[in-house]
C-alpha cells in the first residue's frame, strides 16, 4: 500500500513535534554549556525555526523514498508491505493439463 502524501505530512508533523520538545529541553540544558544565555521565549523561536526546516527536509526525504522505491519495484505495496503481485493468464492459456500418471501426446 502506497502512502499518502498527506499521511506523510501528518508523520512527520507528528514526528518533528515530539523533536521539538526534546530540542528546546536541550537547548536549554546545553546552551549555557557553551556560554549561550538565551530566555525561554528565544529558545522556543529557535526551535521553532528548526521545526518548520525539520518538517520540510521529513517530508522532502519521505516523498523522495517513496518515489525511488515505487519506480524500482514497479508496483504498489499490500496492507502487509509485500509488492502487490499481477495476476498470471488462467492455466488453459497455457495449453491443457496434464495430470499425474497421464501419459504427454508428444
Amino acid at each position: 500500500m502506497k502512502q499518502s502524501r498527506l499521511m506523510s505530512l501528518v508523520e512527520a508533523v507528528a514526528n518533528v513535534s515530539l523533536g521539538y520538545g526534546v530540542a528546546v529541553v536541550t537547548q536549554i540544558l546545553i546552551f549555557p554549556v557553551f556560554g549561550l544565555h538565551t530566555t525561554l521565549a528565544q529558545n522556543l523561536k529557535m526551535g521553532a525555526v528548526f521545526t518548520v526546516v525539520s518538517i520540510a527536509r521529513s517530508f522532502a526525504l519521505r516523498r523522495l523514498f517513496e518515489t525511488i522505491r515505487v519506480k524500482t519495484t514497479g508496483a504498489p505495496l499490500d496492507a502487509s508491505g509485500s509488492p502487490v503481485r499481477r495476476r498470471l493468464p488462467y492455466r488453459r492459456d497455457f495449453g491443457p493439463v496434464i495430470k499425474r500418471g497421464q501419459a504427454s501426446k508428444r
